[in-house]
């Protein structure tokens, strides 16, 4: 990640000191934007996702701390830095505590802001090319797995085709793994892999973000902006989550590969795009087109080959050499020895489900790596609901909390720990699903 691509909102209704701070960070390289207003930056945030948010703490309206709320419930992966020219110890605690990732007194030297975000940055810089490698290489080693190298061997010879290819799979398989091999496997290789998850994004957002926009589209529109389709020109377009479209955008992505043209919004000039798609999906779209929540002239458009990759626990065979893969890359990155894995740990973790698949175990073995001591991983490091530290229940009641908490602990897992995503796929409140995972002790594992 180049400094020029990493992304940094400032939040302020003091204008004069937005343009010092973009001044100073802009000195650093990064690409800096400017609002004045919470309910501004969170619109900008729905047109493009920031790697970072900045923002002041007192503020007409919605306040730096109503803004860090919404921004952590919708987008998690966003860092936040909370300032303000108040400095007191409750502030400080209060930001810390609604997810805060830092906190800056105006008053203080710029330098300290710098240091910080710069540390941030790197930070994000390397997991996102540890991300990427890991992604690059996981399709590297022969699987043991017959199906998994059936899938694999059939999306090698799909990608010499220019087809359009659905994915099908649990969430945390692997499908943007997949999509990726697809695209490194194709002609197209040397030109772009665009991804957009679909369900990341509000209608409104999801079209404008594929198609683009010109000035003065809409309210915000201030300047002319190149969507997915012209991105993927020339490569391939991966668009994931696809059972998430509205039915709307389905009629006006068939047209576009039909006809292999499309119109930004607020333009009539007809713009050609040549590029591979691939969708995927965890849903059962068979049964989201009888329910008419899916069109079917648009599935068979995009299902002329159909892959299915399968889920960890229907591979058990590669287990152990994923679980040591993840151990290398995992001390490779941050610089420690690579520990030794006691026997115990593999028979735990074979026992174990994984219902967050490749993602989950990943996540767990970086946490292993973590906090293990000695440089060896044992059985007391895993996490309670795979360690069996917790007893089988016993009453009905028991086994009542025990299906519960699998069960958030899963839907929260698929939709990357997302709150108001999560509390609507399980049909309670956030204020519900905020209480159930403090009396569950729910933890969220750290990638």
């Amino acid at each position: 990640m180049r400094a020029e691509d990493y992304s940094i909102l400032i939040v302020d209704d003091e204008i004069e000191y937005t343009k010092i701070l973009k001044k100073i960070l802009g000195l650093e390289g990064f690409n800096i934007q400017t609002v004045s207003s919470a309910e501004d930056a969170l619109f900008k945030l729905k047109l493009k996702p920031y790697d970072l948010v900045l923002t002041d703490l007192m503020m007409d309206n919605m306040n730096g701390i109503e803004l860090l709320e919404r921004v952590k419930a919708g987008i998690p992966e966003t860092f936040v830095i909370l300032m303000t020219a108040y400095a007191t110890i409750d502030n400080a605690v209060e930001a810390m505590k609604k997810g805060a990732d830092s906190y800056f007194v105006k008053g203080n030297d710029p330098d300290e802001l710098v240091t910080e975000i710069l540390s941030i940055y790197t930070s994000q810089k390397r997991k996102s090319e540890f991300s990427h490698e890991s992604d690059e290489q996981i399709l590297i080693p022969t699987s043991k797995n017959k199906a998994y190298n059936h899938t694999l061997k059939m999306a090698k010879k799909a990608a010499r085709s220019n087809l359009s290819i659905l994915l099908l799979g649990e969430s945390g398989v692997g499908k943007e793994v997949f999509a990726r091999y697809i695209h490194h496997e194709s002609k197209r290789h040397d030109q772009a892999f665009v991804a957009v998850n679909c369900h990341a994004l509000q209608d409104n957002v999801l079209e404008s973000e594929l198609f683009g926009h010109c000035k003065g589209a809409f309210t915000g529109a201030t300047a002319d902006r190149v969507g997915r389709f012209e991105a993927a020109h020339g490569g391939s377009l991966f668009l994931d989550e696809i059972a998430d479209t509205p039915l709307s955008t389905q009629v006006k992505l068939l047209r576009v590969l039909d006809s292999k043209n499309i119109e930004r919004m607020g333009s009539n000039e007809s713009i050609n795009v040549d590029f591979r798609l691939i969708t995927a999906t965890n849903k059962d779209l068979q049964s989201l087109i009888q329910d008419e929540q899916f069109r079917e002239d648009f599935y068979y458009r995009i299902s002329t080959v159909v892959l299915e990759i399968p889920s960890l626990h229907e591979r058990p065979e590669d287990l152990e050499d994923l679980v040591r893969y993840f151990v290398e890359q995992a001390s490779k990155d941050m610089g420690t020895p690579i520990p030794e894995i006691s026997q115990d740990v593999f028979s735990a973790l074979k026992d174990y489900n994984f219902p967050g698949n490749i993602r989950e175990l990943k996540n767990i073995v970086e946490r292993l790596v973590v906090f293990c001591e000695n440089d060896i991983i044992k059985h007391e490091d895993l996490p309670a609901r795979i360690g069996n530290a917790v007893p089988d229940p016993v009453t009905l009641k028991e086994v009542r909390q025990v299906s519960e908490k699998q069960h958030i602990e899963k839907v929260l897992i698929e939709n990357d720990h997302k709150m108001e995503v999560s509390a609507g796929v399980l049909g309670i409140t956030r204020r519900q699903l905020t209480n159930k995972v403090k009396e569950y002790d729910i933890k969220k594992n750290k990638s």
